[in-house]
């Protein structure tokens, strides 16, 4: 596999992480908690959610052939959270991670040098994944941050728990080496 393949396959890799961790985050969530902002200056989980789909929307829309910053995009109408379910926090971030998975899916290899606009400023299609590489698993910390203090203790770890580094390690190395694969089903949406 050249490295341009090889550098789509481990893209779309961490961006299906980010997304399987602020879902995992938000199911461990009462619906109301999705709703919950400490202050004036913090977002809810919904709101960073709808800032998430909405930057989404509108980079990855047409994203080879129109500027990645839409004029129909309301930017700061993102941060006035407008959503009343969890049903709808979870149907604005899939249609945000649809279309954002659907550009990315659709690329080849030797698109990855060409030059798309964002804010009418010239970036590779590589910068621009790297730049949302950097801008979507934030946002995402955000949001399992958030959960993790809102469910105050009852929590499910994510990643390796506290104080079990050492157990988790003597179980890895007490394996066979291995290549981390995602299931069929997660496979299957990247292609």
């Amino acid at each position: 596999m050249e490295a341009t393949e090889s550098y789509l396959e481990s893209v779309k890799k961490q961006f299906l992480y980010y997304k399987m961790l602020g879902e995992k985050a938000m199911n461990q969530l009462e619906s109301e908690q999705l709703f919950v902002a400490v202050n004036e200056d913090t977002n809810s989980i919904a709101t960073i959610i709808k800032h998430i789909s909405g930057n989404m929307l509108s980079r990855w829309t047409d994203f080879l052939t129109s500027d990645g910053e839409k004029e129909w995009r309301n930017r700061d109408a993102e941060f006035e959270n407008d959503l009343q379910s969890k049903e709808e926090v979870l149907d604005v971030w899939n249609k945000g991670w649809d279309c954002f998975l659907d550009a990315i899916n659709s690329l080849k290899p030797e698109q990855l040098s060409d030059i798309i606009y964002i804010r009418n400023e010239g970036h590779t299609v590589i910068e621009a994944i790297n730049r949302q590489l950097a801008h979507y698993p934030y946002h995402v910390g955000q949001i399992v941050f958030y959960a993790k203090q809102l469910k105050n203790g009852s929590w499910n770890s994510l990643s390796i728990a506290k104080n079990k580094s050492g157990n988790y390690n003597a179980e890895k190395f007490a394996k066979e080496k291995e290549i981390k694969n995602f299931t069929d089903d997660e496979l299957k949406r990247l292609k």
